[in-house]
């Protein structure tokens, strides 16, 4: 690859080449704890990204639907920060790793409240607090932000959101702690109801690499111009994913390829490079971590490639510029 070649050819050519070399990798299982995920053909892979310019590019099965799930979890945060400011979301949830599993029925000693947002209690505190403020307008608002976020009009998997109510009772209890807690105040069921229905919003990669634009882009789709996020919801979003995105895998995601990010049992990935681009990834097989594992790969490789690492020797991205440049 060189620097003379312009953007609409290297950065389709290595995507391509991302995708040709790690798509028929048979490591990793499609998640199965939830009977609608289970569906999902394996082999199913789609890597896209979408530059501060607006430039979208993508290989693979980049426009295949699934569900969002836990990739939903830093931008309902971000909601929550803009509607409710830092203070009252902090009291709700704080900003540590958690050395425990993604669904823990367990809270920050000495505080009582989830550890993070990107684990389940963190996200179903985050969704508690928002149905306190909006009633029962939520998850309109909600669809609204994400749909603003990708630039297009996203919509609910009805098959998939059943999926979640008829099994998800490991939530339900999570959520009952919460309300006991004093998290939120209104009814456990009500908080993760809302949980379900935003972990089942259908999206392709195309929309994660929009949606990871959005934050790359302090907050505005770099497409559509909407004004999605505030700057300090940003700040603190991105901040909480680099730290805790990718469950016990995070610092080893860290140390690899060194961008904020989130997974999703679905098969989801939103990493974003800020001020450069948002990428989005989509393979159905977990890692033991319950992170998509082609997709981390593919990460990896174009943090390697594009030199976007926050602590790359030469600046984050500076391979990359010249590219957007043209």
């Amino acid at each position: 690859m060189t620097d003379s070649q312009p953007a609409d050819s290297q950065l389709p050519r290595l995507l391509a080449g991302l995708h040709e070399r790690l798509r028929k990798i048979p490591d990793g299982a499609v998640a199965s704890y939830i009977p609608a995920l289970a569906a999902m053909p394996p082999d199913l892979f789609g890597l896209a990204l979408q530059t501060s310019q607006g430039l979208l590019v993508e290989a693979g099965e980049s426009r295949h639907p699934f569900t969002i799930q836990s990739v939903s979890k830093p931008f309902t945060y971000a909601l929550a920060l803009d509607l409710l400011g830092r203070d009252r979301v902090r009291a709700a949830v704080g900003v540590q790793p958690m050395a425990e599993a993604f669904n823990a029925l367990v809270l920050e000693p000495g505080r009582n409240r989830p550890f993070n947002p990107m684990v389940n209690a963190g996200a179903i505190a985050v969704a508690g607090i928002l149905r306190d403020a909006l009633g029962a307008n939520a998850f309109d608002r909600v669809l609204a932000t994400f749909s603003a976020a990708a630039g297009r009009a996203l919509t609910l998997d009805q098959a998939v959101y059943r999926s979640e109510v008829e099994t998800g009772e490991r939530n339900r209890a999570l959520a009952h702690l919460l309300r006991a807690a004093g998290v939120f105040h209104v009814p456990a069921e009500q908080a993760v109801d809302l949980y379900f229905r935003q972990c089942s919003i259908q999206v392709t990669a195309c929309d994660l690499a929009a949606m990871g634009a959005t934050l790359a882009g302090v907050g505005t789709n770099p497409a559509t111009r909407s004004e999605v996020f505030g700057v300090e919801a940003v700040r603190d979003t991105l901040s909480v994913m680099l730290t805790c995105g990718l469950y016990d895998g995070a610092g080893d995601w860290v140390c690899r390829v060194g961008v904020p990010a989130k997974s999703g049992v679905g098969g989801g990935l939103v990493a974003v490079v800020n001020r450069l681009m948002g990428i989005g990834m989509f393979s159905p097989p977990l890692d033991q971590a319950g992170n998509p594992l082609r997709a981390l790969l593919a990460c990896e490789g174009l943090a390697e490639e594009l030199g976007l690492h926050l602590f790359e020797a030469s600046n984050p991205g500076s391979r990359l510029l010249p590219l957007l440049a043209g």
